[in-house]
């Protein structure tokens, strides 16, 4: 073990965690056990929640809210539970401001149809300005082209310093007095990096305008306190913080809910329905129309409790000392060069790098050779791929059940991968 290596145990019990994991134990290639280096796109489920969604589905599967029978009434309690649950964890003031979605992309759109539809002094159109920024994953910039090209108004961003961080100097010139909204990442799915979050809010409310926070890679990391944050919406999903896929939410503040519009119409948002005009019912149910995910928020529940009783500042420090083990590692590596910061410091569980000449698809086929899971590509945060002028890059990202072996496993997987290519 290096010496690196011996500051690590003992952060988590990361061999009783992994326990709860059962894909973790799979092999692949001719008995390979897997490395799965890919938390930042899908998370993997523990028992806990696996058991969550059997329970549900063979006990008490029934839609919610309408029916007055006991498996319908046990439904409607275990969905509703599930909002309780996530309103603690993310200390939501009240659990009417958690709405369920079914991933964080759809939160965003729902955020930019609000404000598109929405009356003065929310309303968004061709005399507003739209602020977001260069490293965001497309979820978070293809709504607000949409909404700019739909309504006119301008859309604005900031770009990225060489060491991937946000270039805030010309921040009074970005956020003005015409700006309705500002979206942003609190942490970059593509280059780590955690965002000067209390800056930009100061400006946004010095102008006025409203804070969107994609939290889709902070909160399943870190203590998520949405009251702290000051932010007028918070999205993140399920499916990457040990919940199922298909599970999204979007926190935002109670006024706002009350005063913007509905995106999706149908039942359940309804208050009252006639022929010729609608009343709708009180946030949340206002933006849940139709069937909601109830097993999966059902599952996000679960997750919750599980991620919950290991504890976010926990698996906060493990994270970031795993991190802080792999920037070493792989900066010891000929020819790797990672896209961001190259420091612990101040960045996530997400490390994109390229390596020499070899392109990011030929380093993941060879490492899935030997098991080692990682993602290649642009991320669904081409624009960050064309300001570094990269085609696309290697991602390896962690979790609470990541090990420094597996660390080690990808830094010797790539020098196989640069034996192969010569």
């Amino acid at each position: 073990m290096t010496d690196a290596r011996q500051g690590l145990t003992g952060l988590l019990d990361t061999e009783a965690i992994r326990k709860d994991f059962p894909i973790l134990d799979r092999t692949v290639h001719d008995g390979k056990k897997i490395v799965y280096l890919d938390s930042a796109a899908t998370s993997q489920k523990p028992r806990q929640v696996l058991d969550a969604l059997n329970t549900y589905y063979e006990r008490h599967n029934a839609n919610v809210h309408r029916g007055v029978y006991t498996i319908a009434e046990e439904a409607t309690a275990l969905y509703e539970g599930a909002r309780d649950k996530v309103a603690a964890f993310i200390n939501a003031p009240s659990r009417d401001e958690v709405i369920f979605t079914k991933n964080a992309s759809e939160s965003l759109n729902l955020v930019a149809n609000m404000l598109g539809w929405a009356d003065e002094p929310y309303r968004v159109d061709r005399d507003t300005e739209i602020v977001t920024t260069e490293m965001e994953h497309h979820s978070n910039i293809v709504p607000w082209q949409l909404l700019s090209q739909r309504t006119g108004a301008k859309l604005k961003w900031f770009g990225i310093t060489d060491d991937g961080r946000l270039d805030l100097s010309n921040i009074d010139e970005i956020i003005t007095e015409k700006t309705k909204i500002v979206s942003f990442t609190l942490v970059s799915n593509i280059l780590g990096t955690v965002n000067p979050v209390e800056q930009i809010i100061r400006r946004a409310q010095q102008v006025g305008a409203l804070v969107c926070i994609d939290a889709s890679q902070a909160a399943p990391h870190m203590v998520l306190d949405v009251q702290a944050l000051q932010a007028d919406f918070v999205a993140f999903t399920g499916h990457k913080m040990v919940g199922p896929t298909g599970i999204g939410v979007l926190w935002g503040r109670q006024e706002l809910l009350e005063d913007l519009p509905p995106f999706l119409g149908g039942g359940e948002m309804i208050e009252t329905v006639s022929m010729h005009s609608s009343t709708y019912a009180p946030a949340p149910h206002k933006f849940e129309a139709g069937t909601p995910p109830i097993a999966q928020a059902v599952g996000l529940g679960a997750a919750v409790d599980y991620l919950s009783a290991i504890g976010m500042e926990n698996i906060h420090r493990h994270e970031q000392a795993i991190t802080e083990y792999a920037v070493k590692r792989l900066l010891d590596v000929p020819g790797l060069r990672i896209i961001g910061p190259a420091t612990a410091e101040d960045r996530g569980a997400t490390i994109s790098f390229t390596l020499g000449d070899i392109h990011p698809h030929d380093v993941g086929q060879v490492l899935d050779e030997m098991g080692i899971c990682v993602r290649v590509g642009h991320h669904c945060a081409r624009p960050v791929c064309l300001r570094y002028g990269i085609p696309a890059t290697t991602r390896a990202s962690f979790y609470l059940y990541s090990t420094p072996a597996e660390v080690d496993a990808l830094v010797d997987g790539l020098e196989h991968v640069r034996n192969f290519f010569g």
